[in-house]
This record gives C-alpha cells, sequence and structure tokens, in this order.
C-alpha cells in the first residue's frame, strides 16, 4: 500500500456508450427457485455459509446401459408415427450416458439420431441442469440445443438463461443472448449480459463476445471480447483492471495472465500512468520438482517527470527494476539459492509501487550453496543488496560478499562433553568512491574468522550446568585503495570468551482457581568473561551494538557480526516462575526477573579503542553512562494466558541507580476462533536505548507510542478492520487504518482508508516527515474476477492474529 494509491482505486465504473454494438439478452420469465435444483439451508446451515441456499443434483431417474452410447428410455405412453417416428408421451425420460432428458412428449425420427422434445424439459448433465420450452437431442453424440433456457452449474454455485443453449459435440455449451451470475435466485445484484456465450467445462473457462457487466440491471463496463474461469482453474486472459484516480492523475494497469503450462505461468501488465507515461511490467513464474523460481519487473522508457515537483529530477529518464529469485535442492542435503534485484533509483518504488508484491526497502542479491550433514555445516556464498535510499550517499552504501565461505560442526561425547567448530572467511567489497567517505569506512578486503569452542554440559530435569570456552581468531587483509593512511592493513586479533551458565529447578503442585498447576521455580547465574583487545583499527563491514535485552543477560556477545568483540566482566542473575497447566506441559504463566552486575567498565564501543571511554559530552554523557555502570536495568518479562482467548506480555527494563524506565512494553491480545482480533500495546524506550543503526536512523527523542488494532467479524459476510497508532512524544498518529469486507454469496467489497507518516528513512527527526493519505477499494464478482488492489496483505502485517477474509 504505498504512496502510487492515493486517491480511490476505483476500476471499471464507467457507464457511457456501453450497450453500443450488444445485443439485448431476451427477457426469459425467472423460473421458481426448486425448478433449478435450489435447496435453501434450514437447521443445517454450515457457519460459515454465505449463500442462502445450495444448489443439489438430484439422482438420476433411470439408471445408465451397460454400453456408453447406448439409450434407455422411459414413458407412459408410446406408439409409431405415419413416417415412422416413434413419439413417447406422458413423463419420457431418456438416458444416454451422463445425459438424461425430461419431457411431457418426444418425437424420435425412425432414423433414431435425434430426439425432439417439447416443453417444459429438463437435460441434465454432470453438474449441469438445463431448463427450456423446446429442444432437439443427438442420440449419437453429446449435441443438443434447447430454445428459452434456464441454466444452473451446480458446483459452480452459477445460474443464467438464454434465448438458445446448444450443446456441442465436443462437450462445450454456446449460449445465444446470454446472461449468468453466482448469485441465490432473486438477486441480479450483479450479472454479465452477452450475444455470445461459450462454457468449456472441460478446460475450466468461458468467452463471451459483445458483453456487459450489470449491476442491479445497470451496465457498468463493455467488453468486445471478455475470457474469464468457471472454476478454480488457471486459465489465460485478461484480468481486471486496476483504475487509480487522484486530483491530479490517472493511473490504469490491464494485466493480461497467460497460462503457460501447469508449473509455467505469466503475468503481464502494461500500466499508464498520465503524469509519468507507460509503464510495462510483467512476472514470470515456474515450478519444477526439484526447482522453483521466479521474475518480475518494469520498465518505463521515458518518465514524464510526475506531479511532484520533487521527482522532476527524473523527467525524461529511463525508470525500471527486476528481481528474480531461483531456489531448488541438488539432494536432500544441498540446497540452493539465487536472487537478483535492482532498480534504476531508490525512489523507484516510491514513485510507482510493485505490481506483483510489498514494495521494498532494499533489492537483495544473493547466490548461495549450502550443505546440511550430521556433523558439518558448509554454506557458500555470493551476498550483497542495494539500498533504496534517495539520494543513497557513499558511507550508506552496504558491504558486498564476494564471496563468503562458512564451514561449521559440533561433535558430542558421553558424559555431556562438546566441541563446536565455526570458520568464516569473507572479502567485503562495495562500490564506494573511498577518497569522500571516512577513513576508517574506506577500507575493503578479506577477513578470516575462526571460533573453536569446547564445553561441558550436565542436563537433569531438575537443573543445568554449563561451562564453556570460545576462542575468536579474526585476520583481515585490507585495501584502502588511493588513500593515504598509516593504518596497518594486515590486522590480527584473538580474544578468549568464557562463560558459565547454571541454573535450578524446583517444582511444586498448586491448585489455584479450582485448577490443577505444576508451578516451577527457576534461579540461575552466568558469568561471562571477555577481554579487552585493542580493535581502533579494524573495520565495521558487518557489526552493530545490541540493544540490552533479557536474552542479553545470558549472552557473552555485546555485539553482531566479527568485527567487534566486546570486553565483558559480567555476573548476570535472575529467577523465573513458570505455571504448567497440564500433562501436555502447556505454559499458562511465565514471569522472569534479573539483572547484571559488571565489575568491569567497558571501554569497546564501534571505535575499537580499549584506552578511552566515551567523552561526557558525547550524546549528554548517556554513552558513558551506559559504558561505565555497575550494574545494568532490572529487566522483568511477564507472558501470561489469561484464557484461551486472552493473553498478554509485558517487559519492563528500570534503572534503579537513576530510578527511570529505559524500555517498557505492554500489550493485550484477544483472539477469538469465530475470527475476532484485539491488539492493545504501549511501549516506551529511552532515547539512544538501542545503540544500533546509523545516527539518523536512530530516534532522536525519547519514544511512546500506544498501538491498537482490531478486526472484527460481525458475521460470516462482514470483517470491520482498523488500527490506530498514536506517537504521545510528538501528539501525532503515525498510522490510521479504517477497513470494511463485505462478502457475500455473489461478490465482495473491501473499503480502507488510511492515513500514514513517511519518516524519509531519518528516524532521528521528525521535520522531514510526510504524511500520506489513501482511499482503496475494491470490488470481486465471484465467478468473474475483481477490480482493485488487494489489501489483505497489508492488514495481516498491521494486525497481529488477524487472517484476512477470502473472496
Amino acid at each position: 500500500m504505498g504512496k502510487r494509491h492515493a486517491g480511490a482505486a476505483l476500476a471499471g465504473l464507467i457507464t457511457s456508450g456501453l450497450t453500443f454494438g450488444v445485443p439485448q439478452a431476451m427477457a426469459l420469465e425467472p423460473l421458481p427457485a426448486w425448478q433449478l435444483d435450489w435447496r435453501p439451508w434450514a437447521d443445517d446451515r454450515p457457519a460459515e455459509a454465505l449463500c442462502r441456499g445450495v444448489y443439489v443434483m438430484p439422482a438420476y431417474r433411470l439408471p445408465a446401459t451397460d454400453e456408453p452410447g447406448q439409450v434407455r428410455s422411459e414413458s407412459d405412453s408410446a406408439y409409431y408415427g405415419e413416417e415412422g417416428e416413434t413419439i413417447l408421451g406422458g413423463e419420457v425420460i431418456l438416458r444416454r450416458g451422463d445425459s438424461q432428458l425430461e419431457s411431457p412428449r418426444v418425437n424420435v425420427p425412425a432414423a433414431r439420431d435425434r430426439a425432439y422434445a417439447e416443453g417444459p424439459l429438463a437435460l441434465r448433465d454432470l453438474n449441469l441442469l438445463v431448463r427450456g420450452e423446446a429442444g432437439e437431442v443427438s442420440l449419437n453424440s453429446d449435441a443438443a440445443s434447447i430454445d428459452a433456457a434456464h441454466f444452473v452449474v451446480h458446483d459452480q454455485h452459477l445460474r443464467g438463461d438464454a434465448l438458445q443453449l446448444e450443446r456441442l459435440e465436443d462437450g462445450r455449451y454456446r449460449l445465444t443472448s446470454a446472461s449468468f451470475t453466482t448469485c441465490d435466485p432473486g438477486s441480479n445484484l450483479w450479472q454479465l449480459v452477452t450475444g455470445d456465450l461459450v462454457l468449456d467445462r472441460e478446460s475450466g473457462f468461458g468467452t463471451a463476445r459483445h458483453a456487459r457487466l450489470e449491476m442491479g440491471n445497470v451496465p457498468v463496463f463493455y467488453w468486445p471480447w471478455v475470457r474469464f474461469p468457471i472454476d478454480d482453474r488457471r486459465h489465460t486472459g485478461f484480468l481486471w483492471p486496476a483504475l487509480g484516480l487522484s486530483s491530479d492523475s490517472l493511473d490504469y494497469a490491464q494485466p493480461f495472465y497467460w497460462n503457460i503450462a501447469p508449473n509455467h505461468d505469466a503475468t503481464i501488465t502494461p500500466r499508464w500512468i498520465s503524469d509519468h507515461g507507460l509503464l510495462l511490467a510483467g512476472e514470470y513464474r515456474y515450478l519444477f520438482p526439484s526447482d522453483a523460481g521466479q521474475i518480475e519487473g518494469a520498465y518505463l522508457g521515458s518518465d514524464g517527470g510526475g506531479a511532484d515537483g520533487g521527482t522532476r529530477r527524473y523527467e525524461g529518464e529511463e525508470r525500471w527494476y527486476v528481481d528474480y529469485r531461483h531456489s531448488g535442492r541438488f539432494d536432500a542435503r544441498t540446497n540452493y539459492a539465487l536472487r537478483y534485484g535492482a532498480a534504476s533509483d531508490g525512489r523507484y518504488f516510491d514513485d510507482f509501487g510493485s505490481v506483483f508484491g510489498d514494495d521494498p526497502n532494499n533489492m537483495p542479491r544473493l547466490a548461495q550453496i549450502d550443505y546440511r550433514g550430521d556433523v558439518w555445516n558448509l554454506d557458500a556464498r555470493a551476498q550483497g543488496y542495494q539500498k533504496l535510499d534517495d539520494p543513497l550517499l557513499d558511507r550508506k552504501k552496504p558491504f558486498y560478499r564476494l564471496p563468503s565461505l562458512a564451514a561449521n560442526a559440533r561433535w558430542s561425547q558421553s558424559g555431556g562433553w562438546y566441541q563446536q567448530w565455526r570458520s568464516n572467511v569473507t572479502y567485503f567489497w562495495r562500490d564506494v568512491d573511498r577518497n569522500r567517505v571516512p577513513l576508517r569506512e574506506a577500507a575493503v578486503g578479506s577477513r578470516l574468522h575462526l571460533s573453536p569452542v569446547t564445553g561441558w554440559r550436565f542436563d537433569e530435569t531438575w537443573g543445568h550446568l554449563e561451562p564453556r570456552v570460545e576462542w575468536l581468531y579474526t585476520a583481515y587483509d585490507l585495501d584502502y585503495g588511493e588513500r593515504q593512511t598509516e593504518r596497518d592493513t594486515a590486522l590480527q586479533r584473538a580474544v578468549p570468551v568464557a562463560s558459565v551458565d547454571g541454573s535450578l529447578v524446583f517444582e511444586r503442585e498448586l491448585e489455584l482457581g479450582g485448577r490443577e498447576y505444576r508451578q516451577t521455580l527457576e534461579p540461575r547465574l552466568n558469568y561471562a568473561y571477555v577481554p579487552a583487545r585493542d580493535q581502533s583499527e579494524f573495520p565495521e563491514f558487518d557489526s552493530d551494538e545490541r540493544a540490552f535485552s533479557w536474552n542479553q543477560l545470558w549472552s557473552p556477545h555485546r555485539f553482531s557480526g566479527s568485527d567487534r568483540v566486546g570486553d565483558l566482566n559480567r555476573l548476570s542473575y535472575g529467577v523465573s516462575s513458570r505455571f504448567l497447566e497440564d500433562a501436555g506441559g502447556r505454559e499458562r504463566f511465565s514471569l522472569g526477573m534479573g539483572q547484571a552486575v559488571y565489575f568491569d567498565d567497558r571501554t569497546i564501543d564501534m571505535a575499537g579503542d580499549p584506552d578511552t571511554l566515551p567523552p561526557p559530552g558525547a550524546d549528554g554523557g548517556e554513552r558513558l553512562y551506559q559504558a561505565t555502570r555497575d550494574r545494568s536495568p532490572v529487566v522483568t518479562r511477564l507472558d501470561w494466558r489469561l484464557s484461551d482467548r486472552w493473553s498478554t506480555r509485558y517487559e519492563w527494563l528500570y534503572d534503579e541507580q537513576r530510578s527511570r524506565t529505559e524500555r517498557s512494553s505492554v500489550g493485550v491480545a484477544y483472539r477469538d476462533p469465530r475470527g475476532h482480533v484485539l491488539n492493545l500495546a504501549y511501549r516506551w524506550q529511552l532515547e539512544g536505548f538501542d545503540p544500533s543503526g546509523e545516527d539518523e536512523d536512530r530516534l532522536g527523542y525519547d519514544r511512546e507510542e500506544y498501538d491498537l488494532s482490531f478486526a472484527y467479524r460481525v458475521n460470516p459476510r462482514i470483517d470491520l478492520i482498523g488500527r490506530f497508532l498514536y506517537d504521545h512524544t510528538n501528539r501525532r498518529s503515525l498510522d490510521q487504518v479504517a477497513g470494511v469486507q463485505w462478502n457475500d454469496c455473489c461478490y465482495g467489497v473491501q473499503l480502507v482508508w488510511r492515513e500514514w507518516v513517511e519518516d524519509s528513512d531519518t528516524a532521528n527527526t521528525i521535520e522531514d516527515d510526510t504524511t500520506e493519505r489513501g482511499i482503496f477499494l475494491r470490488f470481486v464478482f465471484k465467478g468473474l474476477g475483481g477490480v482493485g488492489g488487494d489489501a489483505g496483505d497489508y492488514f495481516e502485517r498491521a494486525i497481529p492474529g488477524y487472517r484476512s477474509t477470502a473472496f
């Protein structure tokens, strides 16, 4: 749901000139529902039924003959005419194979090759009923012709009428001056009216010429020729167009689907954007027993510049993107993956969005092969991505791994001893002008990282103990290009990492509120020691500092990646308690509290200098405080499943030395089997709490947010959806969504209003934030297809626990 959707996405609601060249369908008197094999629901109505009933084909009145082409008949009277014809009267039934004809009078000529039936007649086939005033049926083939016909396709919930209906010898049906709908009998909320309609049940599609779509007998769209599916199989043909309207532009896309083979398909979408030009998009997908992939992309030859003056700099330029992905396996242990994505510029998806999926933040590139053995895991890859920032500064360009080779293994012995081996060698490269980035960011080169581990784990139901020693060895061979520097280009670092982790588990049986529980009390201690090593000349290829959390209490690693190893001399202690409800150990309640005590300052930060601490003036003294504090915040977390439908989660990081909360979050969730969802959340985070990322990507203020989202299924037909995300710090809403979905028997409608804030990839300030708005409308005519973009994927991301209604 990107910017391209701003305005109302109303497709096909054009009424002028729709009847030009379209024959008017014969207005037949509707039949009573029971004559169409309609059975209204009674007490047996399924809970999720959308229709008021169902078409049920009755049993054949005559059994089939042993010979497929032989005709069996039954009638009240029979006599021969003067020219040798046979005249059957009363209640006449003819059965040939799967076809059955019912009529009050049937004339069979002497040639015995066809039968003429008077009405009212009924012709039945598998899941098909045709009623008419008169008809002719072949006794040697499947051909038939019915006048003033009413028809029902039972399994597709489809009914209609035609001035004449012909069943051709190849099994297809041709209808003249016809109309059809998937609505219940008595309702023509929509119908397709056409002068010539062919239904091919074997291939599963219909073809209409000079067709118009009517809603409530009002014509809204016209096709000189249209092909559409009449079952769930995929078919080649035009899909419903998407039309976007705003105050200053028109956006029209007409997708064409090509069903190449059962395991190949493609979608080609010409798209006209009035202030940009003609954009051609396409997607190709394939599937093999051990491989699968797809490629998608779009191309605009010369950009018109757009209505927004901020994008005029692309006027006259080519705009495009391509995204290819492929994955497969050589055998049960060896897999491979390929991915290549690229865009002409960082604003492409802001201006045009993605026709076939979500708007990406970067374009990944990957070539990988990995092996998973009983002991060894091997991985080889070349990897990188294009970051979609506009403009993209050199210092923000990502590093590529060209290549990266990893070999990892684990061995276990009796008695609890184990060894691990992790190794990786990577060549890092990026396409920048190395004279325009800071010196410490100008290096490219190779890195070897080895990490052997030995440990012993004693593990019983009442507790565990695990001492562990890890040795981290890293070596670099760096190249600064033409930059003049005295920095060493051949660097090495060896750091031991020692830790001891242990816990006890006490249990007791407990009864609360008439229920029996098994309560645990689990104290835990963890000691970790990592000495400081000088890393001031080391590059920053893939490392970042981690924010403190419950998991960090028990981890000796302060940084992600391998370029930084943080010094640490810390004892963590904590206690948790769980309430287990049944024999299966289902957890109903969990509460944990812990803290860490530091015996030394943490001198290693991203600068890597072990002899200095952050200056007092940096970041208001916050970084210095975090490096020298002797105790971590107290971490409290709670998970409580109040019932099978209600649950809550709470986390609190409190600095008792400064008497302040560093981070806090609480959430309440409701999940109803009928489809109701409710999420309430509150989040607080102190400015600078999370040290990771670039400066402009870190919040420049204390974050305090309220988040409400819900989905309410009023009944099987109506869903109400909404979200409200409020930034209390800056007194503004970040995201507002209100939507409704109607899912009826023969149609579906999705109407969504959204207003959201774009932060322009700079979270440290709100000065450059912009507010975007959009109204999104989608129609689905069941049996024909849909108009407009589907917002269901966005709903599932924005509203945890929600599953969009399948139209």
